[in-house]
C-alpha cells in the first residue's frame, strides 16, 4: 500500500471518528431511510448504529403507522433528540426540523396570500389537520363555502389552501380553504354575469330550496327564482315543487352585478297557460273546474293552472241567489260551460246553470190551484155577470123572502 492511500484512509478514519464524537443531542444529521418497523423508522445516518425516529416524530400531525410518512430509501434530515452510545440508542425527530423549514415558508404565503395544496392528515372535532411541516388546522367553517355536516370522507384529500391565521411562538397554524373557493366564485360570478342577458333561456341545476324560492346554478353562478316565478299554478312552498339536484329551464328576468344578483324564473321559460289553452278549450265546451273565489258578482272557476274563468251570479243557478256563498264554496268541483272565450284579454265567462237542466215550467193548472180554490160563478144564483165585472143585488140576494111581505 502506498503512502498516499494510507493517508487517504486514515483521513476518512479520522473523519468518522470526528463524526462519533462530535454528534450530540440537538445536532442535525441527513440520513437514508433503510427499514420500518415496529411503528418507526430506522435511518442511516452512517454513525456506528442506525438512529430511530419514532412514529410521533415523523410528522406534526397524528399518524396510524410510520408508512405514511416514508418510504424505504428515502432521504431525510433529522434532529437528534437523544443519543445514548451504552445502549446503542440514537433517537432523531423528522418533525422537528420540518418545522422549523416550514415556518420561513408559511410566513411568505401568509405574506403572499397565495393559495398552495395541502393533504388532509386526519379528521378531528371541530374541523381537519393537515402537514404543513407545522400543524395546519382548518376550521370546519373554513373548509367549503357551503355547510358540511360529515367530515368523515375528507381525510387523504387534497385541498387548496389560504394561510388564515400564522402564530410562529405557539405553533399555530390556521388554513383556510373556503376563500379560495369564495374568491374563484366571486371571479366566475362576474364572468357569467357579464355573459349573461335579459330574456335568456338556459338550463340550471337546483342548489338550495328555501321558504322564499330556489337558487339555481346557471354556469358557478347561484341566481334565485322566486317561489312565485316557479310556476303558473299557486306554489305554496317551494320544496312542494322542486327538489334539489334538480335540473330545470329557467329565464333571466334580471342581471345585477353591483349588487351580484340574479332574478330566475322557471315559470317564464314555460308556455303560459293562456298560450295552450287555446288547445284545451273552446266555445261551448263543457269542462270541469274548481271554485277558486268567491265575490259578491259571482265566482271564479280554475280551468286549469293559471287560468280562471268567471261564472257570473246570474249563471250559476236557475233559482235567484243573493251571494254566490248560498250555493257554492271555495274548492268545490264543479261543471261549467264555456259561454266565451278571449285569450288575447285572457277573458272566459262560463257558466253553471248551463250545464244543468232547468226545472219544469208549473202547468196553468197549477198556477191556478197554487193561488185558492176554483169557485163556479154559473152554479150560484146570488151571483150575476155583466161587461162591468161581478155584481150581487140586494133583489138577488133577498128576492124570494121580500115577495112574502108583498
Amino acid at each position: 500500500m502506498s503512502e498516499e492511500t494510507r493517508n487517504q484512509e486514515q483521513a476518512e478514519t479520522q473523519d468518522q471518528l470526528d463524526q462519533i464524537v462530535s454528534l450530540k443531542k440537538g445536532d442535525t444529521v441527513t440520513g437514508t431511510i433503510v427499514k420500518l418497523e415496529d411503528n418507526q423508522a430506522y435511518v442511516s445516518i452512517g454513525y456506528k448504529y442506525d438512529g430511530v425516529i419514532p412514529v410521533r416524530e415523523l410528522s406534526s400531525v397524528q399518524l396510524d403507522n410510520a408508512g405514511d410518512a416514508v418510504q424505504v430509501g428515502q432521504e431525510v434530515e433529522c434532529k437528534v433528540v437523544s443519543i445514548n452510545d451504552d445502549k446503542e440508542s440514537l433517537v432523531l425527530s423528522k418533525r422537528a426540523i420540518d418545522t422549523e423549514n416550514s415556518w420561513d415558508e408559511l410566513e411568505k404565503h401568509f405574506e403572499d396570500q397565495d393559495v398552495f395544496e395541502v393533504t388532509v392528515a386526519d379528521v378531528v372535532k371541530g374541523g381537519l389537520v393537515a402537514d404543513v411541516g407545522a400543524r395546519g388546522f382548518i376550521p370546519a367553517s373554513m373548509v367549503e363555502r357551503h355547510f358540511v355536516e360529515d367530515f368523515s370522507d375528507y381525510k387523504g384529500r387534497t385541498l387548496r389552501v389560504k394561510v388564515k391565521e400564522l402564530d410562529r411562538e405557539n405553533n399555530k397554524v390556521i388554513l383556510s380553504q373556503k376563500e379560495v373557493l369564495e374568491a374563484e366564485f366571486e371571479e366566475n360570478k362576474l364572468k357569467v354575469m357579464a355573459e349573461l342577458q335579459e330574456g335568456q333561456v338556459l338550463e340550471g341545476t337546483v342548489q338550495r330550496l328555501t321558504q322564499f324560492g330556489a337558487f339555481v346554478d346557471v354556469g358557478g353562478v347561484d341566481g334565485l327564482v322566486h317561489v312565485s316565478e316557479i310556476a303558473w299554478s299557486h306554489v305554496e312552498k317551494p320544496a312542494d315543487a322542486l327538489s334539489e339536484g334538480e335540473q330545470v329551464k329557467v329565464k333571466v328576468l334580471k342581471v345585477d352585478p353591483e349588487k351580484g344578483k340574479i332574478s330566475l324564473s322557471i315559470k317564464a321559460a314555460q308556455p303560459g297557460p293562456w298560450e295552450s289553452a287555446s288547445d284545451k278549450f273552446n266555445t261551448g265546451d263543457i269542462v270541469t273546474g274548481e271554485v277558486k273565489r268567491l265575490v259578491n258578482f259571482g265566482a271564479f272557476v280554475e280551468l286549469a293552472p293559471g287560468v280562471e274563468g268567471l261564472v257570473h251570479i246570474s249563471q250559476i243557478s236557475h233559482k235567484h241567489i243573493g251571494t254566490p256563498q248560498e250555493v257554492l264554496k271555495e274548492g268545490q268541483e264543479v261543471q261549467v260551460k264555456i259561454l266565451d272565450l278571449n285569450l288575447e284579454e285572457k277573458r272566459v265567462s262560463l257558466s253553471i246553470k248551463e250545464t244543468e237542466e232547468a226545472p219544469a215550467s208549473p202547468s196553468p193548472r197549477a198556477e191556478r190551484q197554487s193561488k185558492g180554490p176554483k169557485i163556479d160563478l154559473k152554479d150560484n144564483p146570488n151571483v150575476s155577470l155583466n161587461n162591468q165585472g161581478m155584481s150581487v143585488t140586494l133583489g138577488e140576494r133577498f128576492g124570494d123572502k121580500l115577495s112574502k111581505f108583498k
